[in-house]
């Protein structure tokens, strides 16, 4: 009997296509290929890539083989190399990374913030530049300790204090302690801050996987209002959720971003 498909039943067909490998460098936009979700590289490990869409939203996926499509086509990324990446390295806060630095000696002036998960979140951005600068960040547990902590401190040369406020908008609480203190500090001190109601909400939502932070009523504590709304047990394990989400001045609002900025340059100069 003649054999019609000859010896070699796979012959004629040609190899399959290899996938090409891409870098996951930043700001790189693919596709996942199962999900559909599109977003640019925000960042990568050696296991999995994080991808960010249009609207903030944050999805992680493993780095899996022809996983990923760019312009139709499959690609299988991987782990970025350092000879790869041009100019200097960067601190999670935007600056320039100082290498091999030491950190510099504490300075007299401070920068005081009204509570512990404010210290951490400046810390976690902006450690690096705090300890190039040799800067104390220290929390207030409230505005409301601030003439008490002022009145201890002694703001004077040398001993700048800069003060970061929850909710400073115009004709609110937190608006009238900062001009009261202000009033009679002598250049010595600058209290600035962001607009909303508390750090957890100058934290971009889709970086803790959610659409915007809820609503809370008037009266209720904002933190237990918000853990409520999203079904978490407590505000703890919510800032755990928080706190592990964040990584670089990205993830943050830009009024934030700019109050830090205006307080480390502020206390900078305190003996310069």
């Amino acid at each position: 009997m003649q054999d019609r498909y000859g010896s070699d039943v796979l012959a004629g067909r040609g190899r399959p296509r290899a996938i090409p490998e891409l870098a996951a460098e930043p700001d790189v936009v693919v596709e996942d290929a199962h999900s559909g979700f599109c977003g640019a590289i925000v960042s990568c490990t050696s296991s999995a890539v994080t991808l960010e869409d249009r609207h903030g939203t944050r999805r992680t996926f493993p780095l899996t083989v022809g996983a990923f499509l760019v312009d139709g086509g499959p690609v299988t990324l991987v782990l970025p190399t350092t000879s790869r990446s041009s100019g200097p390295r960067l601190s999670a806060s935007g600056s320039v990374l100082v290498q091999s630095h030491r950190a510099r000696t504490a300075r007299a002036a401070r920068i005081w913030v009204e509570g512990i998960h404010d210290a951490t979140l400046i810390e976690r951005v902006w450690g690096h530049d705090l300890r190039v600068e040799g800067i104390v960040v220290e929390p207030l547990d409230g505005l409301d300790n601030l003439p008490t902590a002022l009145a201890a401190f002694g703001p004077g040369s040398g001993r700048r204090v800069g003060v970061l406020a929850d909710h400073l908008i115009p004709h609110s609480k937190e608006s009238r302690i900062a001009a009261a203190a202000a009033a009679g500090a002598e250049g010595h001190l600058l209290v600035t801050g962001h607009p909303y109601v508390d750090i957890w909400q100058a934290i971009r939502p889709g970086v803790v996987g959610i659409r915007a932070w809820p609503p809370v009523p008037r009266g209720v504590d904002w933190k237990t209002g918000v853990c409520a709304a999203l079904g978490v047990a407590d505000p703890t394990t919510m800032w755990r959720r928080i706190n592990g989400a964040v990584r670089t001045h990205r993830d943050l609002e830009t009024p934030l971003i700019t109050a830090v900025e205006r307080l480390i340059d502020f206390v900078a100069q305190a003996d310069r």
